[in-house]
C-alpha cells in the first residue's frame, strides 16, 4: 500500500483504474457507509437489508484494528471502494482466520478496483501471518467468484438457501485461501 498522495489520474490498460490504496480513517466513515448502503439497497453482495447509519459504520470501523484492517481505494481524492479483514469467530482457535469483504461504488465496478483492493487485502493478511482467508459470495455473483479464484481462493462448498433478500432465497458460495 502506498502512503503517497494520489496521482491526478492513474489508468491501467483497458480503462482500468489504478486506485490509490490506504488504510481507512475515521473521516472515511461516511463514504464507506454510502458505498456499503448502495450494496444493501441494490445487491445481494451483503445480506443486510437495512442501510447502516454513519454512527453504526463508525462503530464497525472501531472494531477493526491492526489485525483486521480496513482499506480504502481513492480515485481523484474520492473514496470509490473499500475492503476489510474481519474476525471469522471470537473463539481463539480461529485467530489465524479472517473473512474478506470488499465493495466498490457501482459506477466504478469492472475497472480493476475490486482486484486492487482484494490483492492488497491478501498481502496485508499474509503480512499479518494469517493462515486462512474465507469469502462468502452470494449466488449470482460470478464476477466475484472468478476474481477470488484468480487470486488463489478455491471453492469449498455451497450453503443452500441461507439468505432471504429481494423476495427470494439465495445460496452462498464458500471460498477459502490458505497459506501453503
Amino acid at each position: 500500500m502506498s502512503a503517497d498522495p494520489a496521482p491526478a489520474d492513474r489508468r491501467g490498460s483497458g480503462g482500468a483504474i489504478l486506485p490509490h490504496l490506504r488504510a481507512a480513517r475515521e473521516t472515511d466513515v461516511s463514504a464507506i457507509a454510502e458505498i456499503y448502503n448502495e450494496a444493501v439497497r441494490t445487491t445481494v453482495a451483503t445480506f443486510d437489508t437495512e442501510p447502516r447509519s454513519p454512527e453504526a459504520q463508525q462503530e464497525w470501523l472501531r472494531h477493526h484494528g491492526p489485525l483486521h484492517p480496513v482499506l480504502v481505494a481513492e480515485h481523484h481524492g474520492e473514496v470509490v471502494g473499500w475492503a476489510s479483514l474481519s474476525a471469522w469467530s471470537d473463539r481463539p482457535a480461529y485467530d489465524g482466520t479472517a473473512e474478506v469483504s470488499f465493495y466498490v461504488r457501482s459506477e466504478y465496478r469492472g475497472r480493476g478496483i475490486g482486484r486492487a483492493l482484494l490483492t492488497s487485502l491478501i498481502a496485508a493478511a499474509d503480512g499479518l501471518g494469517l493462515h486462512a482467508l474465507l469469502a462468502r459470495i452470494a449466488d449470482g455473483n460470478a464476477v466475484s467468484v472468478h476474481l477470488h479464484e484468480a487470486l488463489g481462493f478455491r471453492r469449498v462448498g455451497v450453503m443452500k438457501e441461507v439468505g432471504f433478500k429481494f423476495d427470494r432465497w439465495i445460496d452462498v458460495h464458500l471460498l477459502e485461501r490458505t497459506v501453503p
